[in-house]
């Protein structure tokens, strides 16, 4: 069997320790052929390849980003794009695809399932939204590289009596700014899913001052204020997939924080640096056990599927299962954290 392999969507600490693993195992076990695809869904969309065998895969386990590039490129927005797709794969003989991406990437393997194309989904994202798995690899790599900043970021806000206004990714799900916030020990958290008070964060700046102590706030890219967006900065210009870039809360929140109490306060935008680098020990155990999985799944003919992580053991659930719906911070799973800020 020839089997393809594509990384779509936002680069992803542990995507190479995927790779590695589907290919180990197929060529191993199950005497697979495997054809790269390169740059997402552009690959197989426009004929684009590369070898991919236990060769290539020498050495890429510690390594960050994909050796198979990525975009964000969605065939459906193309026309004719599906029938390029099906008569490419046809072309290079891949009898199934290994899909290896987020809810973007994921929800074209879905559709293109439903359409007949043998494939198999395997999920990554550092925010950490998709429904159907309980983590996705990246997510912890993106949580310690926050945690890691938070804590250096208390020592210079104590000695220069600020406060730091910490932003990170998650898009609409508040998951690596929970999670950070309260590794690092943050004043407070502020996630897309619970709108803020700006007067009511200000009031805590104040009291933490009152007791000598400078206030770290962690904020997601995607958090708005009750009142309403303005605060939230957004690209007017749409991805493939309609989404628009978030950014900026954090310069917009520690400019209000600053004139609101007269107290001095900085905005550090971690950015895409919670993306890159080696993945912790955590994450590369997830992503070779996800691409194990995945090939068995491919060697069954278990197509449509994806691979998820369920307490500690690897599943299979409906690629559908894992797109439908973001996976977000629930009311009570903040509740339950917010014993923790102040």
């Amino acid at each position: 069997m020839r089997v393809g392999v594509l990384t779509g969507g936002g680069d992803c600490p542990g995507l190479n320790a995927v790779i590695r693993a589907v290919v180990r195992k197929g060529v191993k076990e199950h005497g697979f052929e495997f054809v790269g695809y390169r740059n997402g869904w552009k690959g197989p969309l426009e004929g684009l390849t590369m070898p991919l065998g236990i060769e290539e895969c020498r050495g890429i386990l510690p390594r960050g980003g994909t050796i198979l590039g990525s975009s964000r490129t969605n065939p459906f927005k193309l026309d004719h794009g599906v029938q390029q797709i099906t008569d490419n794969l046809a072309r290079d003989g891949v009898d199934a695809l290994v899909a290896i991406g987020g809810e973007d990437t994921l929800g074209v393997a879905t559709k293109l399932a439903e359409l007949g194309v043998d494939v198999v989904g395997v999920p990554k994202t550092i925010d950490n939204d998709l429904s159907g798995t309980d983590f996705t690899f990246g997510f912890d790599t993106a949580v310690n590289i926050a945690t890691e900043a938070i804590d250096r970021l208390h020592t210079t806000a104590e000695s220069h009596h600020r406060v730091l206004v910490v932003e990170v990714m998650g898009r609409h799900a508040g998951w690596i700014a929970l999670h950070s916030g309260i590794a690092g020990g943050a004043s407070a958290v502020l996630i897309p899913e619970q709108p803020f008070d700006i007067e009511a964060v200000c009031r805590h700046v104040e009291a933490r001052f009152e007791s000598e102590y400078a206030p770290i706030i962690v904020v997601s890219e995607g958090a708005v204020p009750k009142e309403g967006g303005g605060m939230t900065l957004q690209s007017g210009e749409k991805d493939d997939f309609g989404h628009v870039r978030l950014g900026g809360i954090g310069d917009r929140l520690a400019s209000e924080i600053e004139e609101r109490t007269g107290k001095e306060a900085r905005a550090v935008v971690l950015g895409h640096v919670q993306r890159g680098g080696t993945p912790t020990a955590f994450d590369r155990w997830l992503a070779t056990r996800l691409g194990l999985h995945a090939a068995d799944a491919v060697a069954e003919g278990d197509f449509g599927t994806m691979m998820a992580l369920h307490g500690t053991r690897i599943a299979r659930v409906p690629l559908a299962e894992g797109t439908g719906e973001l996976k977000v911070v629930s009311p009570a799973e903040y509740a339950e954290a917010e014993v923790f800020f102040g």
